[in-house]
Protein backbone atom coordinates (compact mmCIF):
# COMPACT_ATOMS: atom_id res chain seq x y z
CA UNK A 1 0.00 0.00 0.00
CA UNK A 2 1.28 3.45 -0.86
CA UNK A 3 2.03 5.65 2.10
CA UNK A 4 1.91 9.40 2.49
CA UNK A 5 4.64 11.05 0.44
CA UNK A 6 5.72 7.92 -1.43
CA UNK A 7 3.40 8.02 -4.44
CA UNK A 8 6.12 9.13 -6.85
CA UNK A 9 8.14 5.99 -6.15
CA UNK A 10 5.27 3.85 -7.45
CA UNK A 11 4.25 6.02 -10.40
CA UNK A 12 4.46 4.48 -13.86
CA UNK A 13 5.02 7.87 -15.49
CA UNK A 14 8.08 8.43 -13.31
CA UNK A 15 9.52 5.02 -14.21
CA UNK A 16 9.07 5.89 -17.89
CA UNK A 17 10.85 9.22 -17.47
CA UNK A 18 13.69 7.53 -15.57
CA UNK A 19 14.05 4.90 -18.27
CA UNK A 20 14.70 7.61 -20.84
CA UNK A 21 17.00 9.53 -18.49
CA UNK A 22 19.01 6.51 -17.33
CA UNK A 23 19.20 4.37 -20.47
CA UNK A 24 19.07 6.87 -23.31
CA UNK A 25 20.87 9.84 -21.76
CA UNK A 26 22.98 8.78 -18.76
CA UNK A 27 24.20 5.40 -19.99
CA UNK A 28 25.79 6.68 -23.23
CA UNK A 29 27.53 9.43 -21.28
CA UNK A 30 28.88 7.06 -18.62
CA UNK A 31 30.23 4.67 -21.24
CA UNK A 32 31.72 7.48 -23.33
CA UNK A 33 33.80 8.84 -20.44
CA UNK A 34 34.66 5.54 -18.71
CA UNK A 35 35.30 1.91 -19.65
CA UNK A 36 32.74 0.37 -17.32
CA UNK A 37 32.46 -3.38 -16.90
CA UNK A 38 29.94 -5.34 -14.85
CA UNK A 39 30.67 -8.73 -13.30
CA UNK A 40 28.41 -11.09 -11.39
CA UNK A 41 25.02 -10.31 -12.93
CA UNK A 42 24.13 -13.99 -12.69
CA UNK A 43 24.13 -13.48 -8.91
CA UNK A 44 20.90 -11.52 -9.34
CA UNK A 45 18.94 -14.44 -10.84
CA UNK A 46 15.66 -14.85 -8.97
CA UNK A 47 15.96 -11.60 -7.02
CA UNK A 48 12.55 -10.26 -6.00
CA UNK A 49 11.42 -7.01 -4.44
CA UNK A 50 11.93 -5.57 -1.95
CA UNK A 51 15.69 -5.65 -1.61
CA UNK A 52 18.44 -3.34 -0.41
CA UNK A 53 21.47 -2.60 -2.59
CA UNK A 54 24.64 -1.47 -0.80
CA UNK A 55 28.01 -0.41 -2.19
CA UNK A 56 31.25 1.24 -1.18
CA UNK A 57 31.23 4.96 -1.95
CA UNK A 58 34.19 6.96 -3.24
CA UNK A 59 32.85 9.07 -6.10
CA UNK A 60 29.78 10.91 -7.40
CA UNK A 61 30.23 8.57 -10.36
CA UNK A 62 29.14 5.58 -8.26
CA UNK A 63 25.38 6.02 -8.55
CA UNK A 64 25.52 6.87 -12.24
CA UNK A 65 27.48 3.69 -12.97
CA UNK A 66 25.05 1.52 -11.02
CA UNK A 67 21.71 2.85 -12.28
CA UNK A 68 22.92 2.89 -15.89
CA UNK A 69 24.51 -0.57 -15.81
CA UNK A 70 22.40 -2.80 -13.55
CA UNK A 71 19.58 -4.75 -15.23
CA UNK A 72 16.31 -2.96 -15.80
CA UNK A 73 14.42 -5.34 -13.50
CA UNK A 74 16.71 -4.13 -10.69
CA UNK A 75 16.68 -0.41 -11.47
CA UNK A 76 13.06 -0.11 -12.64
CA UNK A 77 11.72 0.58 -9.12
CA UNK A 78 15.00 1.35 -7.36
CA UNK A 79 15.06 4.42 -5.08
CA UNK A 80 18.42 5.91 -4.16
CA UNK A 81 19.17 7.40 -0.76
CA UNK A 82 20.80 10.82 -1.17
CA UNK A 83 22.24 13.23 1.39
CA UNK A 84 19.51 15.80 2.03
CA UNK A 85 21.98 18.53 2.98
CA UNK A 86 23.72 18.26 -0.41
CA UNK A 87 21.27 16.99 -3.01
CA UNK A 88 18.13 18.61 -1.60
CA UNK A 89 19.62 22.00 -0.75
CA UNK A 90 18.74 23.50 -4.16
CA UNK A 91 15.59 22.85 -6.17
CA UNK A 92 17.44 22.05 -9.40
CA UNK A 93 19.59 19.40 -7.69
CA UNK A 94 16.46 17.86 -6.19
CA UNK A 95 14.72 17.73 -9.58
CA UNK A 96 17.76 16.43 -11.47
CA UNK A 97 18.54 13.66 -8.97
CA UNK A 98 14.86 12.69 -8.85
CA UNK A 99 14.66 12.31 -12.63
CA UNK A 100 17.94 10.47 -13.11
CA UNK A 101 18.27 8.53 -9.86
CA UNK A 102 14.83 8.40 -8.19
CA UNK A 103 16.34 9.78 -5.00
CA UNK A 104 14.85 10.22 -1.58
CA UNK A 105 16.41 12.35 1.18
CA UNK A 106 18.60 10.88 3.90
CA UNK A 107 19.27 13.33 6.73
CA UNK A 108 22.81 12.91 8.01
CA UNK A 109 22.26 15.32 10.91
CA UNK A 110 20.31 13.76 13.78
CA UNK A 111 18.33 16.93 14.47
CA UNK A 112 17.38 17.32 10.82
CA UNK A 113 16.36 13.67 10.69
CA UNK A 114 13.94 14.18 13.58
CA UNK A 115 12.42 17.22 11.87
CA UNK A 116 12.51 15.69 8.39
CA UNK A 117 11.35 12.51 6.73
CA UNK A 118 12.79 10.08 9.21
CA UNK A 119 11.97 6.48 8.42
CA UNK A 120 11.39 7.00 4.70
CA UNK A 121 13.76 4.16 3.82
CA UNK A 122 11.75 1.77 5.98
CA UNK A 123 8.47 2.97 4.50
CA UNK A 124 9.69 2.48 0.94
CA UNK A 125 10.93 -1.05 1.64
CA UNK A 126 7.66 -1.87 3.41
CA UNK A 127 5.90 -0.79 0.20
CA UNK A 128 8.12 -3.14 -1.87
CA UNK A 129 10.29 -0.35 -3.27
CA UNK A 130 13.94 -1.52 -3.40
CA UNK A 131 16.52 0.99 -2.20
CA UNK A 132 20.19 1.77 -2.82
CA UNK A 133 22.17 2.91 0.21
CA UNK A 134 25.83 3.79 0.69
CA UNK A 135 26.42 2.53 4.25
CA UNK A 136 29.62 4.57 4.73
CA UNK A 137 27.36 7.62 4.89
CA UNK A 138 29.56 9.80 2.69
CA UNK A 139 32.20 9.49 -0.02
CA UNK A 140 35.64 8.27 0.94
CA UNK A 141 38.21 11.04 0.60
CA UNK A 142 41.10 8.68 -0.12
CA UNK A 143 39.42 5.82 -1.99
CA UNK A 144 39.54 3.42 0.96
CA UNK A 145 36.33 1.89 2.25
CA UNK A 146 35.21 3.17 5.64
CA UNK A 147 33.18 1.28 8.30
CA UNK A 148 29.55 0.71 7.39
CA UNK A 149 26.82 2.39 9.39
CA UNK A 150 24.09 -0.10 10.40
CA UNK A 151 21.05 1.51 8.73
CA UNK A 152 20.92 -0.74 5.66
CA UNK A 153 21.44 -3.86 7.75
CA UNK A 154 18.69 -2.76 10.17
CA UNK A 155 16.22 -2.42 7.30
CA UNK A 156 17.08 -5.90 6.05
CA UNK A 157 16.75 -7.44 9.52
CA UNK A 158 13.42 -5.71 10.20
CA UNK A 159 11.92 -6.78 6.84
CA UNK A 160 13.96 -9.98 6.28
CA UNK A 161 14.87 -8.41 2.94
CA UNK A 162 17.87 -9.52 0.88
CA UNK A 163 20.89 -7.26 0.66
CA UNK A 164 22.74 -7.04 -2.67
CA UNK A 165 26.42 -6.21 -2.02
CA UNK A 166 28.24 -4.30 -4.74
CA UNK A 167 31.93 -3.44 -4.91
CA UNK A 168 33.03 -0.55 -7.11
CA UNK A 169 36.62 -0.43 -8.29
CA UNK A 170 38.22 2.45 -10.15
CA UNK A 171 35.51 5.04 -9.55
CA UNK A 172 37.68 7.01 -7.13
CA UNK A 173 40.51 7.31 -9.64
CA UNK A 174 38.05 8.06 -12.43
CA UNK A 175 36.34 10.90 -10.58
CA UNK A 176 37.74 11.64 -7.10
CA UNK A 177 36.05 14.08 -4.72
CA UNK A 178 36.51 17.65 -5.89
CA UNK A 179 35.99 16.87 -9.57
CA UNK A 180 32.74 17.55 -11.38
CA UNK A 181 33.64 15.36 -14.39
CA UNK A 182 35.69 12.17 -14.86
CA UNK A 183 39.37 12.43 -15.74
CA UNK A 184 40.43 12.17 -19.36
CA UNK A 185 41.29 8.89 -21.04
CA UNK A 186 38.16 6.81 -20.32
CA UNK A 187 39.41 5.29 -17.04
CA UNK A 188 38.30 1.77 -16.23
CA UNK A 189 35.54 1.26 -13.67
CA UNK A 190 34.48 -2.21 -12.52
CA UNK A 191 31.22 -3.04 -10.79
CA UNK A 192 31.22 -6.37 -8.97
CA UNK A 193 27.75 -7.66 -8.05
CA UNK A 194 27.77 -10.17 -5.21
CA UNK A 195 25.16 -12.76 -4.28
CA UNK A 196 22.25 -11.40 -2.24
CA UNK A 197 22.64 -11.92 1.51
CA UNK A 198 19.84 -12.46 4.02
CA UNK A 199 19.89 -12.05 7.79
CA UNK A 200 20.28 -15.36 9.57
CA UNK A 201 17.61 -16.44 12.07
CA UNK A 202 18.16 -14.46 15.25
CA UNK A 203 21.01 -12.43 13.72
CA UNK A 204 21.32 -8.94 15.18
CA UNK A 205 21.71 -5.81 13.10
CA UNK A 206 25.34 -5.29 14.13
CA UNK A 207 26.25 -8.85 13.16
CA UNK A 208 24.56 -8.62 9.78
CA UNK A 209 26.14 -5.23 9.15
CA UNK A 210 29.56 -6.74 9.87
CA UNK A 211 28.89 -9.54 7.38
CA UNK A 212 27.77 -7.12 4.67
CA UNK A 213 30.81 -4.91 5.21
CA UNK A 214 33.13 -7.92 5.16
CA UNK A 215 31.56 -9.19 1.92
CA UNK A 216 32.04 -5.88 0.09
CA UNK A 217 35.58 -5.51 1.44
CA UNK A 218 36.44 -9.06 0.36
CA UNK A 219 35.12 -8.45 -3.16
CA UNK A 220 37.22 -5.28 -3.34
CA UNK A 221 40.36 -7.03 -2.13
CA UNK A 222 39.89 -10.15 -4.27
CA UNK A 223 38.53 -8.10 -7.19
CA UNK A 224 35.83 -10.65 -7.90
CA UNK A 225 32.10 -10.93 -7.15
CA UNK A 226 32.53 -14.65 -6.48
CA UNK A 227 34.01 -15.05 -3.01
CA UNK A 228 34.40 -18.07 -0.77
CA UNK A 229 31.18 -17.34 1.12
CA UNK A 230 29.21 -17.73 -2.10
CA UNK A 231 28.02 -21.18 -3.05
CA UNK A 232 26.34 -22.39 -6.20
CA UNK A 233 22.53 -22.17 -6.10
CA UNK A 234 20.32 -25.19 -6.81
CA UNK A 235 20.63 -26.02 -10.46
CA UNK A 236 24.22 -25.12 -10.40
CA UNK A 237 25.64 -21.85 -11.67
CA UNK A 238 29.38 -22.11 -11.15
CA UNK A 239 30.26 -18.97 -9.21
CA UNK A 240 33.96 -19.51 -9.79
CA UNK A 241 33.40 -18.62 -13.40
CA UNK A 242 34.21 -15.03 -14.31
CA UNK A 243 31.02 -13.72 -15.89
CA UNK A 244 31.88 -10.30 -17.26
CA UNK A 245 29.58 -8.07 -19.26
CA UNK A 246 31.59 -5.41 -21.04
CA UNK A 247 29.93 -2.64 -22.97
CA UNK A 248 31.19 -2.16 -26.48
CA UNK A 249 33.72 0.64 -26.51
Amino acid sequence: MKGSGTGRYHAGWHRAVRYVAQRMLLRPVVHSVTRTTVEGLDNLDGLERPFVVVANHSSHLDTAVMVSSLPRDVTGHLAVGAAADYFYAKWWKKVATSVFFNTYPIHRNAGAARRGRKGLTQRLVNEDVPVLIFPEGTRSRDGRMRPFKPGAAAICVARNAPCVPIALLGAYDAMPPGRSWPVDGRPRVRMLVGRPMRPRPGEKTREFNDRISARVRTMLEMQTPYVVADSAPPGGTDHRRDQTQEEAS
